[in-house]
């Protein structure tokens, strides 16, 4: 039986990275004294995600543009890290559109990207360069954004917390 500490800790980290796996490996390590010993371990744990694992987070993502309507802890971040200057601009969101469409059918997943930070502009050309990849370099792409979303979130996390 899960103590209360230990399930918030889970959700928290579930809602960071939907990957069962870095969640147990990560929860497991605990409790931590510190916010850097949590980070670090789940950078650890991120550091080999599988293929199998990148289509295990991918469920709970979602499309470049589209933000998560329902109120978990995951669609809150989805939605602030979707805002962005340009984000209300028409025609950047139908090229996204249509670039999420070019990529889904290519690759059979959705793109995914560390939006934080970036502009929709700047999302638009690494969708259209990531395009071009080979399949299996896509999925190290990918795994590494899972990651860098991952440790933000955290910390975001951890930060509310404080």
């Amino acid at each position: 039986m899960l103590t209360s500490e230990a399930r918030e800790l889970r959700m928290g980290l579930f809602a960071c990275l939907g990957v069962e796996r870095w969640v147990d490996e990560v929860a497991a390590t605990g409790p931590y004294l510190d916010a850097a010993t949590l980070l670090d371990a789940a950078r650890r744990a991120s550091a080999t995600l599988s293929r199998a694992e990148v289509d295990e987070a991918l469920v709970h993502h979602p499309r470049i543009g589209q933000s998560a309507r329902d109120a978990s802890t995951a669609a809150r971040f989805s939605r602030r890290e979707q805002a962005s200057p340009d984000a209300d601009d028409v025609k950047l969101s139908e090229l996204i559109a249509a670039g999420n469409r070019d990529y889904e059918a290519r690759f059979g997943r959705v793109f995914l990207i560390r939006v934080a930070g970036r502009t929709r502009a700047e999302i638009l050309a690494e969708l259209n360069r990531r395009l071009l990849l080979p399949n299996d370099v896509e999925v190290g792409i990918v795994a590494g954004e899972l990651r860098e979303i991952a440790l933000l979130r955290l910390a975001a996390l951890i930060e509310l917390r404080l």
